[in-house]
């Protein structure tokens, strides 16, 4: 039976960057996960599923050695980031405005994980079972026990970083808190008239708000947020009539568009009641899901990951037994309050928006007024958003 010091349940982009992050301590890891991603062309479609990674995330992915094979494959910076409900109430934040070159990059899902996967391929200290499952897991006093459907495997720490449906989490027994929200969205991927644009924007709507996210050359992602029924009349429109509705419901700046994909998903809230169990801990969606309106999921995933690291690095230079329940505790203590915070502003920013009073209209839109006449505010605001 093989032994590691850490077993990463899950190689997704948290997953991966967890293995690495581990490993970069000294310790034997071991990453369990049924699908490999599919290899980068450059002749390949734009993947439906992006993520506006964040300063801080560049500066982990940069550290774990994957930014650079990102680099080589198709990244998209933006400058700016605008939101309003009204033009009267338009409000845009600027690179500049905090001292930085840009405020983050679009990019394809799929890349983060194999520019992770290509770094964890040539690392000496971990080791890939995949295509592989996890059957069940078992707590001991000084290990954990693997199931897996070709073999058992050990670990003095197991990582749950299997998703919003983390199998880890149902089989340790941690329960969760959450609910299903009213409304769907939908990705869409576009060819856009407009040449490559600098500025991510969000425009909100009683129905829900519509965002666009720059991607390389003429092509972006948009967001469509609207009640469940709507968005399954519109994910059953065709390409053109599709086309018509965006034209009707995005802004005059959007230009024009032709549809290339598509596809719905639902919007859930999930949060563990705790984040570790005995010598489980649960990283990224397996600890929380988050209304993904202000594009946060996986940055918060990133910083669960470079929290994990923090508190087991300290817990070795001071010569502590880094997988104590006391020491995982530490870990939670950092992350479970922040991530709260941001689920919960989440919240609000959804119910404030959906919310039909005109005192409740225009006390949101004085504040994102307000919030644009005040540079400090607004700049804080900015680089706590970024992570920096």
């Amino acid at each position: 039976m093989k032994q590691f010091d850490c077993v990463v349940v899950g190689g997704g982009m948290v997953g991966a960057a967890s293995a690495l992050s581990l490993a970069e301590l000294g310790l034997k890891v071991a990453v369990i996960e049924r699908n490999k991603p599919v290899a980068y062309s450059s002749e390949q479609a734009f993947d439906l599923r992006v993520s506006a990674i964040s300063l801080a995330s560049e500066q982990l992915l940069k550290q774990l050695g994957a930014w650079q094979r990102l680099q080589q494959c198709r990244t998209c910076p933006y400058k700016r980031l605008a939101v309003w409900e009204h033009e009267q109430a338009y409000t845009e934040f600027n690179a500049a405005d905090i001292d930085q070159s840009h405020l983050g990059h679009i990019i394809e899902n799929r890349l983060i994980q194999l520019a992770l996967w290509q770094q964890i391929e040539n690392h000496n200290s971990i080791e890939m079972f995949c295509p592989e499952s996890l059957l069940n897991l078992e707590q001991f006093t000084a290990h954990v026990k693997l199931t897996l459907s070709s073999q058992a495997i050990t670990a003095k720490l197991v990582i749950a970083a299997d998703g919003a449906n983390s199998q880890v989490r149902k089989l340790v027994d941690i329960g969760t808190t959450g609910w299903d929200y009213a409304q769907s969205a939908m990705l869409i991927n576009v060819k856009t008239e407009l040449s490559q644009q600098d500025i991510t924007w969000q425009q909100y709507f009683s129905t829900g708000p519509v965002a666009m996210l720059p991607m390389p050359e003429n092509t972006a992602s948009l967001v469509w947020y609207h009640e469940k029924e709507e968005i399954t009349r519109l994910a059953s429109l065709s390409n053109s009539k599709l086309e018509q509705a965006i034209k009707q419901h995005f802004p005059e700046r959007l230009g024009k568009v032709k549809v290339v994909a598509r596809a719905p998903f639902p919007l859930t809230r999930r949060h563990a009641n705790q984040y570790s169990k005995g010598r489980v801990v649960l990283v990224g969606d397996a600890a929380h899901t988050i209304n993904p309106m202000a594009g946060q999921g996986v940055n918060l995933g990133f910083k669960d990951v470079k929290a994990l690291q923090s508190v087991l690095a300290e817990a070795i230079s001071n010569g502590e037994s880094w997988h104590d329940v006391r020491v995982l505790a530490r870990y939670e203590q950092k992350r479970r309050k922040e991530n709260l915070i941001m689920m919960t502003a989440m919240d609000a920013l959804y119910l404030s928006f959906g919310h039909v009073s005109p005192l409740v209209k225009f006390a949101r839109n004085t504040a994102l007024s307000l919030v644009n006449k005040i540079p400090l505010i607004k700049n804080k605001a900015l680089a706590y958003a970024c992570g920096i």
